[in-house]
């Protein structure tokens, strides 16, 4: 078996499926439950998504996509360029370093400081980055979103 295989079936751990409920909950108490959720297939980031969609009260039908479990930030940009245009609040559930510093990648350098100096400091496991897109989903570039909130969401 490849080192890759054993990684993508690894199982999210009892803390990891708790802290994705708190994150969930965290989510949900500031008005950022999802509406629409991009998933990478490993089975510990689909089973994040249960939890974290459980523990905010979404019930949206995550798109688990292969490609995102091996995705670099520009991947997955094309990704979220896909999403439809009434997604409200889209959740990308993934892998860092990609998820670091797609949303770097995304800010558009004039982030909440608070929120920045957080993320800055290290984007850990059940790290979520908040940005608001106030551009379409089809024109999503480079500096285009605002980093509004960073939270880890260990319970």
């Amino acid at each position: 078996m490849a080192f890759g295989d054993e990684d993508h079936r690894r199982d999210l751990t009892t803390r990891g499926s708790a802290d994705a409920y708190a994150a969930g909950e965290w989510l949900d108490d500031h008005g950022f439950a999802p509406t629409h959720a991009l998933v990478s297939s490993a089975t510990r980031t689909r089973a994040t998504w249960a939890a974290l969609a459980e523990g905010s009260g979404s019930a949206a039908e995550a798109t688990v996509d292969d490609a995102l479990y091996i995705a670099d930030p520009d991947s997955v940009l094309d990704v979220l360029r896909s999403v439809p245009e009434d997604a409200e609040v889209v959740a990308y559930v993934g892998h860092n370093p990609t998820a670091a510093s797609l949303a770097h990648l995304l800010d558009d350098g004039g982030p909440d400081p608070q929120a920045f100096r957080r993320m800055s400091a290290g984007f850990p496991t059940m790290a979520m980055a908040v940005l608001e897109v106030p551009v379409a989903w089809a024109d999503l570039d480079p500096g285009t979103a605002h980093l509004a909130a960073f939270h880890v969401g260990h319970g």
